[in-house]
């Protein structure tokens, strides 16, 4: 007998019980579809966490002054100032993209009727690009409102719709700030949702730097933020800024600087963690279905003891009656497998289908490792049911009722 007859009588005799075959092929195809729901689960939430990080701002540092001197002088002279922020630029011109600051204060406004405390925050040109805001109606600041102190204004899109109804009617209106009449000529909000943690709140109005500065008497930028221009570059300009920062500023004033490679760094653990857990249980439904075809395999044996001894009367080498009950086997593993597969396939590409905008990867590696561990179940669980077939005695077999 050859492995072509081998499988067609192996696919007569599971044909025979279709029912039986199914349901101990189910397991593989649970198995299977866990398997690359795993891996899709891991890969897309490792996607959704780095896409959320990215919307914070790419290749991103951020300083600001941790601690002092307890004096009040010596800490006004501490914290991180605007000169500071060019001195990040003219010495680091080659490695960033950008440096910005925000310095942040507050005034009040009455807002549908009712007056109410509202954050003012003063940045630059460059404040956008670095913290990657999305811009919804009219324009971001341009040098030009920097250098000639523009009294022009940007509002969060919460604020704007609480002002004036949507982002469009904002555009143009007169806002007073400071007691001064300011143009709106933007609306914007942050790509990714931070929660409040970071120095735009929900509600925030963003004006030059050089304007606030007249309404500050402590010029103060809390954060500084740098953008890298390589990912591989992140670490050290980290430190670099720091150095930077310590040198333009009396000794033992202490500056936080930091980036988001700790967070990646988490982000990365997390994910390791969530896609063993997963697997482990995957493995253990995989484990459970090639017991569970095993047992079967057994219960076959045993019920075909007669056919058996009657093949081997007639004159089947054992090496024959092994190969068939372990091809048997093996079609119902991969069998199980495939359709498994084609299930964990389905779900990711359907939801594509749709949900217009949501990308589900699909790790091919993970189709073709579940359908290996699909053969490799039915081989190893397969064997004993084989073995045991291919040693009954023909005489006894015949004799079996």
């Amino acid at each position: 007998m050859n492995l072509r007859e081998a499988i067609r009588f192996s696919a007569s005799a599971l044909a025979a019980n279709r029912l039986r075959t199914f349901l101990t092929a189910v397991g593989l195809m649970i198995g299977n579809a866990a398997v690359i729901w795993v891996v899709t689960i891991s890969l897309a939430s490792r996607e959704l966490i780095l896409e959320q990080i990215r919307g914070i701002g790419s290749n991103m540092i951020y300083a600001y002054y941790e601690s002092g001197d307890l004096t009040s002088r010596n800490v006004d002279a501490d914290f991180i100032k605007m000169a500071d922020v060019e001195a990040v630029r003219a010495q680091l011109a080659g490695r960033i993209v950008a440096a910005t600051g925000v310095v942040t204060n507050f005034d009040r406004m009455v807002i549908q009727g009712r007056e109410e405390d509202i954050k003012v925050i003063g940045s630059d040109e460059h404040y956008a690009r670095v913290r990657n805001l999305v811009l919804l109606a009219g324009r971001f600041l341009d040098s030009s409102d920097i250098s000639l102190r523009q009294k022009v204004v940007l509002l969060t899109d919460r604020l704007a719709e609480r002002l004036y109804g949507s982002h469009g009617n904002a555009i143009g209106r007169l806002l007073k700030l400071y007691g001064l009449q300011f143009e709106v000529i933007g609306v914007f909000r942050e790509k990714t949702n931070s929660y409040g943690q970071t120095e735009l709140a929900r509600e925030t109005a963003l004006i030059p730097v050089t304007v606030i500065r007249n309404f500050t008497p402590v010029e103060r930028v809390d954060p500084m933020y740098v953008q890298a221009r390589s990912l591989e570059d992140v670490v050290p300009l980290t430190e670099t800024i720091r150095t930077i920062l310590e040198s333009r500023h009396r000794p033992g004033a202490k500056y936080l600087v930091e980036n988001l490679a700790g967070i990646l760094e988490t982000a990365a653990q997390a994910s390791v963690i969530l896609t063993v857990v997963l697997i482990l249980v995957a493995a253990i439904a995989l484990v459970i279905s090639g017991i569970g075809i095993m047992n079967i395999m057994l219960v076959t044996v045993t019920e075909r003891t007669r056919e058996i001894g009657i093949r081997l009367a007639m004159g089947a080498r054992r090496q024959e009656v092994l190969l068939q009950f372990l091809v048997e086997a093996v079609l119902i593993s991969t069998a199980g497998g495939i359709i498994g597969i084609a299930l964990g396939v389905a779900a990711p590409l359907s939801i594509r289908s749709f949900a217009e905008g949501i990308e589900i990867p699909v790790s091919w590696i993970s189709v073709a490792v579940a359908f290996a561990v699909s053969f490799i179940v039915g081989l190893v669980f397969g064997l004993i049911p084989a073995n045991r077939a291919a040693r009954l005695n023909p005489t006894e077999a015949l004799r079996y009722e």
